[in-house]
């Protein structure tokens, strides 16, 4: 049965007015010219600090982001809630170089870690790796190369932050998942988390690492880590998701000579998606899986697998994870079908969210299908309410 056609269930949270902010802003979202312009403005207009900050705020701001602060979240998240779609509370404020924010990101992620704790309704935290360390320091380390002392130092203290993170969301019982970042500084985070997991996912599923499987090389990474944590007697969090630096991993690639770590093709990137579902469902006794995914057929896959290996529809260790202002369809079916079922709901001040909202927009345009798909949602619910 074709679960996600249901409008009715997938927009009820969308008063009529939101409904068309939608639908009007998907329609200027399908139109790329009109996006790269759009964001030139944007970032011209933010840099020379001009009032544009309501105007952001009561369009594409409102629709993709929950607030400025966890507590201006509430509102969506209880709504989300009494729908039974969870929420994962993302502080959406790009990584910096300097140490006061990287200890201020450290600060943010612990404070969510206790404001989690009081939340049914928020089952995870979550917090990026150059929130806690300089890119440049990643790279260096990922590429092999030796370190400074005072760089050693630096990394000694990025070490600290995510050992602090992952040791509070021990004490608390939170899981964490901690994202994954461009391929060429990825190496570096991944032993950390491995690291993590080592220590703290001795009898939970506290710490989760991100897959992006859009890299061919991650099916085996995956198998590597299943089989480290299986004799080393620790269990592997794993949140899988296709991937979201694409026209950025090829560019560097052919730039600097190198093979591109992308798939060939969108169907091997599905295929590869799909693949470490059905892993992750394999070794499911030391393995929990948070599938990222606004891809209507690879959910289904998912239902399928769920029924049939016989698994509870809502089984603690299988989670549905999408996008606030996205893929409603999927996720507020999912929950009303009983599915375990999380939206990433960006927050925090305007100006700072921009990054994130401009790679949202950009992606949009880029997965035409995607863009098109919500469209022909949107329209087809402004049309049944009008009945």
């Amino acid at each position: 049965m074709e679960i996600f056609e249901n409008t009715e269930t997938a927009f009820a949270l969308k008063s009529d007015a939101e409904l068309e902010r939608a639908y009007y802003l998907f329609r200027m979202i399908s139109v790329e010219p009109l996006v790269k312009i759009g964001t030139s403005l944007t970032n011209f207009a933010i840099k020379a600090n001009l009032p544009v900050e309501g105007l952001i705020r009561t369009t594409v701001f409102d629709h993709f982001c929950g607030g400025v602060s966890e507590e201006d979240c509430m509102p969506v998240v209880e709504k989300m809630w009494d729908k039974g779609v969870c929420t994962v509370l993302d502080y959406s404020v790009e990584g910096k170089d300097t140490e006061d924010p990287l200890d201020d990101a450290l600060a943010k992620t612990l404070e969510m870690l206790d404001f989690v704790k009081q939340k049914d309704a928020i089952p995870f935290a979550v917090f990026k790796p150059t929130g806690y360390g300089r890119f440049e320091l990643y790279k260096k380390i990922s590429a092999g190369q030796q370190l400074t002392a005072s760089e050693s130092s630096e990394w000694d203290r990025v070490v600290r932050r995510f050992d602090q993170s992952c040791k509070k969301a021990y004490d608390l019982g939170v899981s964490l998942l901690i994202d994954a970042e461009e391929s060429w500084m990825q190496p570096a985070a991944d032993q950390l988390v491995e690291e993590m997991m080592r220590a703290y996912n001795k009898k939970d599923f506290i710490v989760f690492n991100t897959l992006q499987m859009y890299r061919w090389d991650r099916a085996d990474f995956f198998r590597d880590q299943i089989e480290k944590a299986r004799s080393g007697g620790y269990k592997v969090g794993v949140k899988v998701v296709r991937g979201a630096y694409l026209e950025k991993e090829n560019d560097r690639a052919e730039r600097k000579g190198y093979p591109t770590p992308i798939c060939a093709s969108k169907l091997e990137t599905d295929q590869n998606f799909d693949n470490a579902i059905t892993m992750a469902l394999d070794h499911l006794d030391n393995v929990a899986l948070f599938a990222g995914t606004h891809n209507e057929m690879s959910s289904y896959k998912l239902m399928s697998e769920i029924e049939s290996r016989n698994l509870k529809k809502n089984d603690p260790r299988i989670w549905f994870g999408q996008l606030y202002g996205m893929s409603d369809h999927i996720s507020f079916n999912l929950a009303n079908a009983g599915y375990n079922v999380a939206k990433y709901l960006p927050f925090g001040p305007v100006k700072d969210v921009m990054p994130y909202l401009i790679r949202r927009a950009e992606e949009n345009t880029s997965v035409a299908g995607q863009t098109n798909r919500e469209l022909e949602l949107l329209k087809k619910e402004r049309k049944r309410r009008s009945i």
